[in-house]
């Protein structure tokens, strides 16, 4: 067996996450896209044939 050794001496992580990225997060700087759908399913009449 090894001898393990853990280090706390770096940053600790808080149990509540940062938000402050996220409230200043400014949705109008988003560019517009257009969704397709690029493989859509077959329907059930073409599965017929």
């Amino acid at each position: 067996m090894g001898v393990f050794s853990l280090s706390l001496s770096g940053p600790i992580m808080s149990d509540k996450p940062d938000f402050a990225e996220i409230e200043t997060f400014d949705k109008t700087k988003l560019k517009k896209t257009e969704t397709r759908e690029k493989n859509p399913l077959p329907t059930k009449e073409s599965k017929c044939l």
